[in-house]
């Protein structure tokens, strides 16, 4: 091979990336000590941007189209290079580039358990998981806060880290809120949109945009779960006989209008009503208060703290107790 054709392979005329992958963030492309010859093809793709090197500097970013490279469109790299007008010889650069489709479906949950203080049941240890979905915002900044030498960058590299941030945000959100458990398992689709909004300015700052976060579930301790579902019991059954304690004065009153004797009027409505009342205080006596617990244990209603069963007052808050 003469030294004219040896310098000539050694050129690259088209420089792409096709990306096969579902995960790849960043590409660099190998360039196996080849020289760029002026004048060369650049392509990028939809949802890709190239970005050029100059001994680990960024130089010059490139979005979607087909470029010819030359000083005209090489303006940073020229001037680092110091190329005079008419440049024209090949040279040496590294060439990077950036995936920014979303990246969706990535998970996330919790190792630990998250603490939270709630109103109703006080402290109380709780468990998450969903998904997430991101994408590179800004290529510059991403390359400069995460990529470091590597010479590929994908999802898996950035996995934890990101997990850590959702899990630390989604934890703090949950404190600020003060919103109670109950609450917090009935509203996940907007509890997760706070926690979207919270989350947005922290990715930012890594040259990242989070396009969706969505909490899947929560869960809670197992003699938590319990006692929800003893209260929507409760709050069933008290629905009920507040249905059944019209019903029978309906039916007293209907009965009293068809019979003819005053006396019967008053039995009448007497039975009926007092009937519906006497099933209604006993399911009312039978309900806790809102500050005791079995045990000689009760919580403040305001804060969660728990207290004395001879406590008056609340030892954390303040709260007079009942």
């Amino acid at each position: 091979m003469g030294l004219f054709n040896f310098i000539k392979s050694n050129l690259l005329k088209s420089i792409e990336w096709t990306d096969n992958s579902n995960d790849t963030i960043v590409y660099k492309y190998p360039m196996d000590g080849r020289q760029i010859q002026y004048g060369s093809k650049l392509t990028v793709r939809e949802s890709q941007v190239a970005i050029f090197l100059n001994k680990g500097k960024i130089a010059d970013i490139f979005g979607p189209g087909m470029y010819a490279l030359q000083t005209s469109n090489l303006p940073i790299f020229t001037q680092l290079m110091s190329w005079g007008h008419g440049f024209k010889s090949p040279f040496y650069a590294d060439v990077y580039f950036v995936n920014t489709k979303q990246f969706t479906n990535q998970r996330w949950g919790t190792s630990n358990p998250i603490t939270m203080r709630d109103k109703d049941f006080g402290t109380i240890r709780i468990r998450g998981y969903g998904n997430y979905a991101f994408r590179v915002s800004n290529p510059e900044l991403f390359m400069k806060e995460l990529l470091g030498t590597n010479s590929t960058f994908s999802t898996e590299d950035i996995d934890s880290y990101l997990k850590s941030i959702i899990v630390s945000s989604i934890s703090d959100t949950i404190a600020e809120s003060k919103i109670s458990a109950l609450d917090l398992a009935s509203n996940l689709l907007e509890f997760s949109n706070i926690a979207t909004e919270t989350l947005s300015s922290t990715f930012a700052n890594l040259g990242l945009e989070l396009t969706k976060l969505i909490i899947e579930n929560i869960s809670f301790p197992e003699e938590v779960e319990k006692a929800i579902d003893q209260r929507s019991s409760l709050g069933v059954l008290s629905d009920q006989i507040d249905t059944f304690v019209k019903y029978q004065s309906a039916n007293a009153i209907r009965d009293a209008a068809n019979n003819e004797g005053a006396g019967g009027l008053g039995a009448q409505l007497g039975s009926g009503i007092a009937l519906g009342e006497m099933m209604r205080n006993s399911f009312a006596s039978s309900q806790p208060q809102q500050n005791e617990v079995q045990g000689d244990v009760k919580y403040c209603p305001k804060c969660g703290a728990k207290n004395a069963k001879t406590s008056k007052f609340c030892t954390e808050c303040g709260e007079k107790l009942k």
